[in-house]
């Protein structure tokens, strides 16, 4: 595998768990010393070990840390950022991937869930990319790469979610016109259906299992199946890449060719 991210610092939020912890390990494997955020510090911890102790990482020079971070706290994150500013360098690469849903009819939805998913997904995008910033623009360099979804289309049950990943992507647009005079890159992907605990969870609120709900999404896909995490690290890790130097304010759909 490559190592294009080595000497680098790449902070990934909602590191512990699926696509992110993916992402983080592929990072890592291509040399970068990871920050892997979460809010619970057992799950963080334990996912930075697994990571700094996979045998490729090893042989890339990568390396994992955990971080417990409140990524709807500004104050909070620009702390912790500091911190990795100073004994790490960087950030070179930071992956918005901190989300999470509460799905329900709009009629139904509370005031309380639709504020607690546009935090999660949407603010805590925002806290990252103010707090990487100040980082970034001094060294004249780094990527950001933002999670959105297929939902920013619209997804019955999710209007939470789905008012937040369209956000994704006009902050995604926004930020890369004010850094990019600095030499500052901001993407998004937009997976589709991706085989995680979250779609699992989605599966069961409609009353189906994680198969069943795996092969109705396939029967819709022009490809023929669902999408897996490790194809959207790779698609996140060229987008942090200088492989994709001239690309910036893009959202890159992952869907099996989904219209």
């Amino acid at each position: 595998m490559d190592r294009r991210f080595s000497e680098a610092t790449a902070i990934v939020t909602g590191a512990a768990r699926g696509i992110g912890a993916v992402t983080a390990l592929r990072l890592a494997r291509e040399g970068a010393t990871v920050v892997v955020i979460d809010l619970d510090p057992a799950v963080a911890e334990h996912r930075a070990q697994l990571i700094a102790s996979d045998d490729a990482v090893r042989a890339a020079g990568g390396s994992a840390q955990a971080a417990v971070v409140d990524m709807t706290d500004a104050d909070a994150v620009e702390a912790a950022f500091a911190r990795v500013a100073e004994t790490q360098g960087g950030p070179h690469v930071l992956v918005n991937n901190a989300g999470a849903t509460r799905d329900d009819l709009i009629h139904r939805m509370s005031p309380e869930n639709w504020r607690f998913v546009l935090d999660t997904n949407l603010t805590t995008a925002f806290t990252g990319i103010r707090a990487a910033q100040r980082y970034m623009v001094a060294a004249r360099g780094g990527s950001i790469v933002n999670l959105s979804s297929r939902s920013a289309l619209g997804n019955r049950g999710q209007a939470n979610y789905a008012a937040a990943k369209a956000g994704i992507q006009a902050l995604t647009a926004t930020a890369a016109l004010e850094l990019g005079p600095f030499g500052v890159r901001v993407n998004a992907v937009a997976p589709g259906y991706i085989a995680t605990a979250m779609t699992a969870a989605t599966a069961e609120r409609v009353g189906m299992t994680a198969a069943e709900h795996q092969t109705a999404a396939a029967e819709r896909t022009p490809l023929g199946r669902v999408g897996q995490p490790e194809e959207v690290a790779a698609a996140i890790a060229f987008l942090a890449s200088a492989d994709a130097s001239y690309i910036s304010g893009q959202t890159l759909h992952l869907n099996g060719g989904a219209r």
